[in-house]
């Protein structure tokens, strides 16, 4: 049965269906769509639609449904096929003064509000691993990059931490996120608004949001909130891809600054030597793959007339895989960084001469030459440092700078953050 098929003399042809149906993806939806469909239950009975018995008949058959297979055109008439199993002719008064599209952008806001709240927990274990690992490691001296040439000595924590940092701030753009989508569109209608008395405000709480949306022509095709989740994760994952491309070159035979724990390292077929990183190189390879829904969700976007247009209904997988991925990857990494091991190598490595150059200016600073012609002393003559790579990573005892004193410190206030609250 469609939900649409009074003024056609045919039904849809397999080629349509095959085309327009989207039951296979949007069922994801299904726990969001039951709980809008009792929430507008309970509204019509309050505006005097529905009696209150029926509403509670059809709130009670809703809370039986279940999930199955089917050859439904989408979630939304799934339920309502299911519900009419139920309670008869009854479910069909449930879509009183509704629309698909003010139902599928309450579904969608619904669920999107609750997978955040998901994604922000996983990144925050992710960084109290990377805060646990900066305190055991606040000390370690280990070569520090730019250009992906040896620049000057840092500590392990350090890097860990500046890790650590880029997810505090995706942490913080995914709740802005959050907040700016807090909107029921719900009685929005398809376009217009719905004939019905209904309180708005009222339904947006019942709900769970902070407040209904302002405009029913913009609240039915906005996908504002669904793009910024989108960027969100897809820069996210670019912070994740860059902490990837670090440990896989850390962890290189070349490098050999650290060691994979095995459980989260797998073998070669033909080569038995072999440890790979590909937890770590599918990283980046998601990264990539999410940075491209992200531009065909924009894409999808940018031509759409007002109001809701059939384009909307390819906004969801793109979210759900993100979704799906972030609730794979970030365990996964965070299980990695736990597990890691430094070796000696990265110890010897950070007291090379070549990164002491940068100190041994700064010595000659000191003694009243200008540092311009100091670097090009150091520079030419290749002199290197007097003092220790402990006593160059001392020196650097800034706030925000990688003294052992200074990570060690910075790791213990992010750790006693996670006490008290979700950085």
């Amino acid at each position: 049965m469609t939900m649409w098929g009074g003024r056609f003399t045919e039904g849809p042809s397999a080629l349509l269906r095959a085309l327009n149906d989207s039951f296979a993806f949007d069922r994801e939806l299904f726990a969001e769509d039951v709980e809008g469909s009792m929430a507008w239950a309970r509204e019509l009975a309050l505006a005097g639609v529905l009696t209150h018995d029926e509403a509670e008949t059809l709130v009670d058959a809703l809370g039986k449904l279940t999930l199955e297979e089917s050859d439904a055109e989408d979630v939304h008439s799934y339920v309502e096929a299911k519900l009419r199993e139920l309670v008869g002719p009854l479910a069909g008064k449930l879509h009183t003064g509704r629309s698909r599209n003010d139902q599928v952008a309450t579904d969608l806001r619904l669920w999107l509000q609750k997978v955040t709240d998901d994604a922000v927990a996983l990144i925050a274990s992710l960084m109290r691993a990377l805060a646990e690992k900066a305190q055991a490691e606040a000390a370690t001296p280990m070569p520090g990059y730019t250009h992906l040439k040896q620049a000057e000595p840092i500590t392990f924590g350090h890097w860990c931490l500046a890790y650590y940092e880029m997810l505090s701030r995706d942490c913080s753009r995914l709740f802005d996120a959050q907040l700016r989508g807090d909107e029921c569109p719900l009685g929005s209608g398809a376009l217009a608004g719905t004939p019905l008395p209904i309180d708005r405000e009222r339904l947006a709480a019942s709900l769970g949001f902070a407040r209904a949306t302002a405009n029913s022509l913009d609240a039915v095709s906005d996908r504002d909130f669904a793009a910024e989740y989108l960027f969100t994760a897809t820069l996210l994952l670019t912070h994740l891809s860059r902490m990837a491309e670090d440990l896989i070159f850390f962890t290189s035979d070349e490098a050999g600054y650290a060691e994979l724990p095995d459980a989260m390292a797998t073998g070669s077929s033909r080569m038995p030597q072999k440890k790979n990183p590909d937890v770590l190189e599918l990283t980046r390879g998601h990264a990539a793959r999410t940075l491209g829904d992200l531009t065909g969700f924009l894409s999808l976007l940018k031509g759409l007339p007002l109001a809701y247009n059939k384009d909307l209904q390819l906004d969801k997988e793109p979210l759900f895989r993100t979704n799906a991925l972030l609730l794979v990857l970030l365990p996964a990494l965070t299980e990695l960084v736990k597990g890691l091991k430094i070796t000696n190598k990265m110890r010897e490595a950070a007291a090379s001469p070549l990164l002491l150059a940068t100190d041994a200016a700064d010595e000659l600073a000191a003694r009243g030459i200008p540092f311009r012609e100091a670097h090009e002393i150091v520079s030419r003559e290749g002199r290197h440092s007097l003092s220790s790579v402990e006593a160059v990573l001392a020196k650097k005892n800034v706030f925000g700078g990688t003294a052992p004193a200074r990570v060690e410190a910075a790791a213990r206030a992010a750790l006693e953050k996670f006490a008290n609250e979700t950085p």
